[in-house]
């Protein structure tokens, strides 16, 4: 198994991951590997990212039944 070394980690970003892994009951080294993991399985090909922003730009809140915010912005404030 190979050691990573990290340096220059932000004091505030330390302290998140010493207090994350103290929440999961985990060493500090074995909450950065599952961050890190996690983080890379997440990863997915330009092509995707760009197909997901071409879906949100055509994207109709009517279509799934959600209501028009000009509507309930001009309802709140005739409130």
């Amino acid at each position: 198994m190979s050691t990573l070394h990290v340096r220059n980690v932000p004091d505030a970003l330390y302290e998140r991951l010493r207090q994350r892994a103290a929440e999961q009951r985990r060493s500090l080294s074995a909450e950065v590997i599952i961050l890190l993991s996690r983080a890379l399985d997440q990863e997915q090909p330009p092509e995707a990212t760009l197909e997901e922003i071409r879906r949100g730009r055509t994207y109709s809140p009517s279509a799934v039944g959600a209501p028009d915010s000009t509507r309930l912005l001009r309802e709140d404030r005739e409130r």
